[in-house]
């Protein structure tokens, strides 16, 4: 019996031209494969992020509920800093600016889409 072991994510986009700009900038990559409506980039060396221009996937996706998030989340403080004054200066949208919460030092951007970019370090002292 085989498992399911998923090694890509998917982003359902309206724009994958400029999905595309926007995920090169942050990643500083380029994609591994453009297509019309498909782009993929490497985000590990088993894991890719697909960006699927919404309106040409089958079947149809349901129209947008709750939202997504891609995290970096094993960082240091001064990458959280570095990263976060990095894409202000390139006009990334920030949701949340950098803020200690529960869980560890963190900020939150958006994608064209909405969808969530969250990078943090985690704070794992108060873990057994």
């Amino acid at each position: 019996m085989s498992t399911f072991t998923p090694n890509s994510v998917i982003l359902y986009v309206s724009d994958v031209e400029a999905s595309t700009k926007f995920y090169q900038a942050v990643l500083g990559a380029e994609p591994l494969e453009t297509f019309e409506d498909f782009t993929v980039f490497a985000l590990s060396d088993t894991i890719t992020l697909g960006l699927q221009t919404a309106d040409q996937i089958d079947p149809k996706a349901e129209p947008h509920v709750g939202g997504s998030e891609l995290s970096l989340s094993d960082v240091s403080r001064e990458t959280v800093d570095r990263l976060y004054a990095a894409w202000t200066a390139t006009n990334v949208q920030i949701a949340l600016e950098p803020t200690e919460l529960a869980f560890g030092y963190t900020f939150v951007a958006t994608d064209p889409d909405g969808h969530r970019l969250r990078v943090c370090a985690t704070d794992t002292t108060g873990l057994n």
